[in-house]
């Protein structure tokens, strides 16, 4: 298995500023650079303190790039739907050269809908919106005089420049929250996936684990523990009791953030988002206790912490997982002790040669 950490903002200006936001997201990049984590990971999303702090994660991850030599660089994940392919794909080869091949591109649909009326793009359009993004870029990447006639998009003969550091193009995620057919579409595609297990039962991630495994099997992909990315809130203390304490206090501030951004939904339906109206009963009702015994989030000592980990892997297999370690406006102190208590007590145990 392996580990990075998620830059996810559930922070607003009330809290900290902007510039104390990333000064201190830096700083934990390069802490994870140092302290031998795999990854850096951040979102695309806008207005909202639900991720609002990263309406451009391709500009962070440049900055990361440049103060650090070994951790990956994980979109998780850049939005087709609001940006043209040729941008996309033109920022995102920038961001490969620049990290010289550390990058890893995860899109995503969206799903909030003030975001996609502040763009003026149906959410009716998600679906086919994003597969077009996706495969135009795949194909600016890994192809020359490219010609495509998209239902959105025209454009070409073209040659993207700069050509991607990666060939044919970097490792490409899909991520996939509440629908299964995302997943398979992506193991068909030989694509990479992202999921949040804390947001459905453990038995449906199987499902979908097990319907992408099979998708990319049958195609003749075989996925490896990089392929498979698996968000989770953590927060390590020595001792469980605070650990318990300050974490549930940060799940509940990144809850509320959380149920103000989907709050839209109560008057929102889309075809594409079935039943995306119940998200909005759910919200910021998350019950905290039950979310850390059940393994959707990691909070305990290094210990406690290891032990679900254990448990992550018999029910899903090798994979990567990423720690959202800034949850709820969380301060650099304790973010930064999370990171190294994880570093000297946890990691060891899941590291391997490679």
């Amino acid at each position: 298995m392996k580990f990075g950490i998620n830059l996810f903002p559930t922070v607003g200006p009330a809290e900290k500023s902007a510039g104390q936001h990333f000064e201190e997201s830096l700083r934990l990049a390069e802490l994870a650079d140092t302290l031998g984590f795999h990854h850096v990971k951040t979102v695309e999303h806008y207005f909202h303190e639900y991720g609002g702090y990263s309406p451009d994660p391709v500009t962070f991850l440049a900055a990361v790039a440049a103060r650090t030599r070994r951790v990956r660089l994980i979109t998780g994940a850049v939005l087709p739907a609001f940006t043209h392919p040729l941008k996309l794909a033109g920022k995102l080869a920038m961001l490969d050269n620049i990290s010289q091949g550390r990058l890893d591109v995860g899109f995503g649909r969206a799903f909030l809908p003030e975001e996609f009326t502040a763009f003026e793009v149906s959410m009716d359009e998600s679906r086919a919106r994003f597969d077009e993004g996706v495969e135009a870029c795949r194909r600016l990447w890994a192809e020359e005089d490219v010609v495509w006639e998209g239902r959105f998009h025209r454009f070409g003969p073209l040659t993207l420049l700069p050509r991607t550091w990666q060939r044919p193009h970097p490792r490409i995620l899909v991520a996939t929250a509440k629908t299964p057919a995302s997943a398979e579409a992506a193991g068909r595609a030989g694509y990479g996936v992202m999921l949040v297990p804390s947001i459905n039962p453990r038995e449906q991630v199987q499902k979908t684990l097990a319907l992408y495994r099979d998708a990319a099997s049958a195609a003749g992909f075989k996925p490896t523990e990089e392929d498979v990315h698996m968000s989770y809130s953590c927060y390590i203390a020595e001792d469980a009791q605070a650990a318990r304490q300050k974490g549930k206090l940060a799940s509940d501030r990144a809850n509320q953030a959380l149920a103000s951004a989907v709050s839209a939904w109560r008057e929102t339906r889309s075809t594409d988002y079935p039943g995306y109206e119940k998200i909005v009963e759910r919200a910021g009702k998350g019950d905290f206790d039950r979310a850390v015994a059940e393994r959707k989030a990691l909070v305990g000592t290094p210990a406690e912490v290891r032990a679900a980990i254990d448990d992550l892997r018999v029910w899903f297999g090798e994979c990567t997982v990423s720690l959202q370690v800034i949850s709820g406006a969380m301060p650099f102190e304790e973010s930064a002790r999370t990171m190294r208590l994880f570093a000297e007590q946890v990691l060891p145990y899941y590291q391997t040669n490679d």
